[in-house]
């Protein structure tokens, strides 16, 4: 909801005449910072130097390589051959870059509107291959303020051959006759209804399928030319998709209001399951054959209040069921591996998943030296991402995860 301070500016008072009486309404609104499409398409570069990270988001590996999105700057490229030694070896340089995922020795990220690819035949240099244009056109920037942004102006941009890149807060004012109920909206003005514009791509891949959800628009992207093709129409989903999963051949999407479920088993025909509404699951969720974990956590906005970790049973995905709840003290990013659940939670909490009806009786072990956001787990290695940066360990003998490295964030 955009703030709005009033101003009330009478003319006639003293003639009885009150016609041309009107008030000032001000408010804040986000207007588009442009660039051209030539300016955005052109800009990407194959940096062969390494550049500190700052932030964290996706995160892909590829033979003992890690791939790092920092979101809307671009991947970074780590040789992880020694993960006790991790080697930043280079940058791809790539505008509103959000989401990333390998298919054979390729690499595909958005990049705001675009999917553009990158063959990793030698994985320390990619080498820029293509974009698919406008694959994604409502993708705009995320916006970190309660403010709404100028939709009209966003789309006389873009007709005008140009990208957002960016946001400005701007303070604006309207007139209005005198008496009459000022709005809480504006013609040319989007609300965000407290959510954060967020139309950063999630990707999952089933084969050689690529499912790409914007907002609440799945494409599905045929892969397996190496050449990305967009198949079918867009896919209408019921809520802003803020995660994504393929596992075996079912997706699961965690939404502002609830967990999705689609069947995979036609390709191109995804079909709806099931949806939990109680699970409000802004975090990933993590799948271990018939059962999924669930994070929620009070501190954001898809409005829930508690802080749990929720096990369900999926194996009639049209009749999934919660089965087991566990209060937590601010639970955030999960993944199995090993037999494992590993847990941001105070720290790193690492559970035995012998029985889901007890699991915190099963925990083996507890580091709290961190604070993590999100953990990736992947052979005998976990990576916990905090707010310092990348910490590596070694969770051959889960009831002693061995330190390997960190990957320091650059200050703020």
């Amino acid at each position: 909801m955009r703030k709005i301070v009033f101003l009330f500016l009478l003319t006639g008072l003293f003639t009885g005449c009150d016609y041309n009486s009107y008030q000032v309404i001000y408010y804040n609104v986000n207007e588009p910072v442009f660039i051209t499409r030539d300016e955005f398409r052109s800009s990407v570069k194959i940096i062969p130097q390494a550049q500190e990270l700052q932030t964290c988001g996706k995160i892909v590996t590829y033979n003992n390589y890690l791939y790092i999105s920092e979101p809307d700057e671009g991947i970074h490229i780590i040789n992880n051959t020694n993960p006790s030694n991790p080697q930043n070896t280079g940058f791809i340089q790539l505008m509103g870059n959000r989401d990333l995922t390998i298919h054979n020795h390729f690499l595909y990220a958005d990049s705001y509107t675009d999917l553009v690819w990158f063959d990793l035949s030698n994985p320390s240099q990619p080498e820029l291959k293509g974009r698919v244009e406008n694959i994604f056109p409502d993708a705009f920037p995320v916006i970190d303020n309660e403010y709404d942004y100028d939709y009209s102006a966003c789309i006389a941009g873009i007709d005008d051959d140009q990208v957002v890149v960016g946001w400005l807060l701007t303070e604006r004012f309207d007139e209005i006759p005198y008496g009459d109920e000022p709005s809480e909206s504006h013609p040319s003005l989007i609300g965000k209804s407290g959510e954060g514009l967020g139309s950063m791509a999630r990707f999952a891949l089933y084969g050689d399928y690529l499912y790409a959800v914007i907002n609440t628009q799945m494409k599905i992207i045929d892969l397996s030319t190496g050449t990305p093709q967009k198949e079918v129409e867009n896919i209408y989903i019921n809520s802003r998709v803020e995660t994504i999963l393929s596992y075996q051949d079912k997706l699961f999407m965690g939404t502002p209001f609830g967990l999705l479920i689609y069947s995979l088993q036609e390709p191109l025909n995804p079909v709806f399951c099931s949806q939990l509404w109680h699970i409000y699951s802004c975090d990933p969720v993590a799948v271990d054959d018939t059962l999924a974990y669930v994070t929620i956590h009070s501190d954001n906005y898809c409005g829930q209040s508690s802080n749990e970790l929720i096990v369900m049973d999926v194996n009639d995905v049209y009749q999934p069921s919660q089965i087991a709840s566990y209060p937590m003290y601010n639970p955030k990013g999960l993944d199995v591996n090993k037999g494992a659940l590993f847990l941001c939670d105070e720290g790193l909490k690492v559970f035995k998943l012998s029985n889901p009806l007890t699991l915190t009786s099963q925990m083996v072990s507890h580091y709290n030296e961190i604070d993590g956001d999100s953990v990736v787990s992947f052979d005998n290695i976990v990576i916990v991402i905090s707010d310092t940066g990348l910490h590596q360990y070694d969770c051959s003998n889960l009831s002693h995860l061995k330190p390997l490295s960190v990957i320091p964030f650059r200050p703020l």
